[in-house]
């Protein structure tokens, strides 16, 4: 099997871009309304929208490699970051490390990039992994660095990257591309082009042992950002983690060659819909706290942690709709108790009802009518 580092050219990666421009035009007008949206929503709530849209992110890049983290700690973390709350020793390493790296990666997301931020990063993400050896610095090893999937006596290779032995040229390479693609550089590239070659580029090299995928989505929110103007809060591995699947079939269709339309069409259509989700984001952040604002002092404790569990799931809701049995579940209260709550609940608007008898499901009202 040849890969794409292999191919005479590379990295010049070749691409149709006229097939990518209405794409272009779609990510700018998507841009205009996120950031209407983002201006009706005060000084200290913002604080708070970005806690929750950068912690979901570094929640869902971590998903997608196959590791959960608990989105509390990641939140706590990110308060201690951004100065809102003080430091929680408690939180456990990896929570800690990514909410490090995310902070890092949206208040310089404007800077230059540079060997020294590729091996903090990596520190951070790898915090407290035993089982990597070469910590905050390029892989050293060996053997080849593949991605295999399938039994131990028959793995099944999707993808070889450069030796070790070639990784200071490759990095010193991808590095002055990327710099020299930002938007005020010698060579710049449209916003979603550039996104989408940043995250192929990268992995392509696999630089290090372990996190190349979410460093890979990492840079790839730093170089939107770069485009934009200013910090990104794109739900791009949100998006990416409900079509997982999809992700790696597009990487793996992509690593063999260097014309890559097919790639940069799958992600720009990708960031698109992730611009969009975090708009949808937005819209149910503000009218959380519409709700909030109505229910205020009209709620009992019961009441109000059921409500706090459905807003937890977000712009997915509950999955199925609250039944009288969740809430039972969640208050820890008797099945009379959970009746007369949930009938208060919708006399009062905060939720609605559907179906009957044992059917019977609960929604919350966000739009605000009884």
């Amino acid at each position: 099997m040849t890969w794409n580092w292999q191919q005479p050219g590379w990295p010049k990666f070749t691409y149709d871009q006229a097939s990518l421009e209405p794409l272009e035009r779609q990510f700018l007008l998507d841009s205009g309304e996120a950031f209407g949206v983002l201006k009706h929503i005060g000084s200290d709530e913002q604080g708070s929208l970005k806690i929750e849209l950068i912690s979901e992110e570094a929640v869902k890049t971590s998903e997608i490699e196959g590791e959960i983290l608990n989105r509390d700690s990641v939140q706590s973390s990110l308060r201690y970051q951004f100065g809102l709350a003080p430091e929680d020793r408690r939180v456990p390493p990896a929570e800690r490390g990514i909410a490090e790296m995310m902070a890092d990666l949206y208040r310089n997301s404007g800077d230059a990039l540079s060997h020294d931020t590729m091996f903090m990063w990596h520190r951070m993400l790898m915090s407290g992994e035993g089982r990597v050896q070469t910590l905050g610095s390029y892989r050293t090893h060996a053997e080849p660095m593949q991605v295999v999937s399938g039994r131990a006596d028959r793995p099944k290779v999707h993808f070889e990257a450069p030796p070790s032995s070639e990784l200071a040229a490759e990095m010193d390479g991808f590095l002055a591309w990327f710099n020299k693609t930002a938007p005020t550089a010698s060579a710049p590239v449209p916003a979603l082009t550039r996104a989408g070659l940043v995250h192929l580029y990268f992995v392509s090299i696999h630089p290090f042992e372990d996190g190349n995928g979410r460093l890979g989505r990492a840079l790839s929110e730093k170089s939107l950002a770069q485009n934009l103007g200013q910090p990104s809060l794109i739900a791009l591995s949100y998006t990416i983690e409900r079509a997982r699947k999809a992700y790696y079939d597009a990487l793996e269709q992509n690593n063999k060659g260097l014309e890559i339309t097919d790639w940069l069409i799958y992600f720009a259509k990708t960031v698109i819909e992730a611009q969009r989700n975090t708009i949808k984001r937005m819209d149910f952040y503000l009218a959380k706290a519409k709700f909030y604002d109505r229910m205020r002092g009209k709620l009992n404790a019961r009441q109000e942690k059921v409500i706090a569990r459905m807003l937890r799931e977000g712009i997915d809701g509950f999955q199925g709709g609250l039944s009288a049995e969740n809430y039972i579940s969640i208050a820890k209260t008797s099945r009379a108790t959970a009746t007369r709550d949930l009938q208060d609940l919708v006399a009062l608007g905060a939720l609605t009802r559907t179906g009957e008898l044992r059917h019977t499901r609960y929604y919350l009202n966000l739009a605000g009518s009884a």
